[in-house]
Order: structure tokens, then sequence, then C-alpha cells
């Protein structure tokens, strides 16, 4: 369980996680409600989820599960996505203000301005969308990639066309270095990637002789040039454990990632790397998502107790639906 503690505000009473923990097993069962979770939530937010994964896992899982109420912890276009997969099923959030910075980058009517003005220049292209986007962007979009499966899938597109990589400028160009393809690429990043702290990476490495730098292909590329090990949440701590020597590991993506590879390989010692303040350039742990930290076990105990909020279908969800089954599940 996390050692953080919450704030209270002034209308706000002290509850025991461990009891909300408890009333969550017991309404998830009651209610036949399974719950997943992001590996980048809270560590005990973990805890109390059926299953823990990166967004294609647990996308894949949201298909398979015989029960039809899926609470997903994680933030709004995880949600979304996994609707979209299961129709039928009905898919609660703890809070469906958990959005993302990466989704938010690229609005759909921006885009379809820009592949319209690039059709007009007389461009033949394939919009590549990580899945970090709104059901609204998948549905103008013929691949969607996770940063499990985006290298596979760039390596199936024709030589011939063009492709537009949309919201995030930093996977995008390492895409283009391991897959030898030039792309058009978004102006888009993750605030929580896009801040980590060359100087303070650099420092922990020599501080720590024999020590592994992972990261995530959200960084931007001077995190990655300094990097021992790139690659999605569950290719780090598949990484993590295929290493059986005590290792110090410097992690250089969501400090909530730290969670699951101690649970998974406790052998190690794992270091966040901090963040840096654009606005002052002081070194700070401002790299916690935001949205995912939305997830609290109140909000879950909540909305199990309430059976809301919900992820309702759009009728975009249809014009979605083909590129997320045939990119996530083949």
């Amino acid at each position: 369980m996390n050692a953080e503690t919450t704030s209270l505000t002034s209308n706000e009473v002290y509850e025991d996680p461990l009891d909300i923990m408890d009333e969550i097993d017991k309404l998830k069962k009651e209610k036949e409600i399974t719950i997943l979770a992001h590996y980048y939530v809270d560590g005990e937010v973990q805890d109390i989820a059926d299953h823990v994964g990166d967004s294609l896992k647990l996308a894949r899982i949201a298909t398979e599960l015989e029960t039809s109420r899926i609470l997903f912890s994680g933030v709004h276009f995880m949600g979304e996505s996994a609707k979209i997969l299961s129709p039928d099923k009905q898919i609660l959030m703890p809070d469906l203000n958990a959005g993302c910075s990466l989704a938010e980058s690229c609005p759909p009517e921006k885009l379809d301005a820009f592949q319209k003005d690039l059709r007009k220049k007389g461009h033949d292209f394939v919009t590549v969308a990580y899945i970090n986007t709104s059901a609204a962007v998948k549905s103008l979009c013929d691949w969607i990639v996770t940063s499990g499966n985006a290298q596979s899938i760039i390596e199936r597109i024709p030589k011939d066309k063009e492709i537009l990589f949309v919201p995030d400028k930093h996977l995008g160009r390492y895409l283009m270095e391991v897959c030898n393809r030039e792309m058009i690429l978004w102006e888009g990043a993750c605030m929580v990637h896009e801040i980590f702290s060359l100087q303070d990476l650099l420092r922990a490495k020599k501080n720590n002789p024999g020590s592994i730098v992972v990261a995530h292909p959200e960084c931007p590329q001077n995190i990655l040039e300094v990097s021992d090990f790139i690659g999605g949440t569950e290719k780090i701590r598949l990484y993590a454990n295929s290493i059986k020597e005590p290792t110090t590991f410097l992690v250089a993506t969501e400090p909530a990632m730290i969670y699951p590879m101690q649970k998974s390989a406790p052998q190690h010692t794992y270091i966040p790397v901090p963040g840096i303040m654009a606005t002052t350039g002081e070194t700070c742990a401002c790299n916690r998502c935001p949205h995912m930290a939305l997830n609290t076990l109140a909000k879950i105990r909540d909305c199990l107790k309430n059976e809301a909020p919900e992820i309702v279908w759009k009728p975009y969800f249809a014009d979605a639906q083909e590129v997320l089954k045939k990119s996530l599940l083949n």
C-alpha cells in the first residue's frame, strides 16, 4: 500500500484505507463487478483490482471477462476503449474528469482539418494514433497503437504510404528511429514524461554505479539517449523481472509504475527520476499524473455503490470500433 497520505479539506472526514478496501471487496463481489487498474494508479488501488496492466493488456482483458460490469481505474480514453470493444458491458469509472494531456493535445476537429489539408496537398498517408486519444479521434484513424504494439503495427504499413502519427511527438520520433520510417508528427506530448530532469538522472546514475535506466518511449529524446532500456509499462516490468541479480533501476516513467515492479521483482532497488518545473527550473516530484491520481479508494467505493459514473455509448464510438478491434485484438 502507498505510504502517501492525502491532505484533507475542511469538508472531508478521514476514512481508514483498510476499511474502504474491505468495503470495495464486499461490493464488487455482491454486484459482480470486475475492477481493472492501470499501472499508473496508486499502489493501494492496484491492490484491490482484479486485473492490473498496461493499456493493451487491459483492453484485451475487458473483452474476455464474463462479468457484464467493469470498473476501470485509469483515465477516460481507457474507459472509452473498453466500452467500444465491449459495447454490451457496463463500464464504470471512479472519476470521468480523469483525462489525459496527450488526448487533449489532439482535438478531433483539428485533426480532421489537418488531414483534409494534407490530402489537398497531395499526401497519400495512413493515420496512426496512439491509444492516448479520444474515441472521436480514433474514429478518424487507420490504426491505433499502444507503446506495447506500436513497432509491430508501424512495420505492417506499406512503404509507399506516408504515416501521420498522432498525438505524441516523442513516441513518434522514437518509432521513426526504430522502424526506420519517416513520419509526419503531431505536436503533442505527455505532461508527465516531458518534464524528467536530465541533470538529476545523470547525477543519480553517477551516484548509483551499475544502475540501469529504464524509460518510457513517451520521454523526450535527451532522456532516451541515456537510457539502457526503452519500453512501454509492461515491457519495463518484464525487463526488471528478467534480471535476477539485485540491481538499482532508475525509472523514467510515471512513479506509480514502481509499485508493480517492486511486487514482481522485489530483489531490486527502484529510484524514480524526478521532474523539473518549466516555470522555475526547479526539480520537483511533479511527474505524478494528476489524472491517474483522481482514482482514489473512496471514489472507487462510491462508484461501486452508485454504479456511476458510467461511460455511455456515443454514436461515433461505432466508427472507432473497427479500427480498435483490428489494432488491439488481432
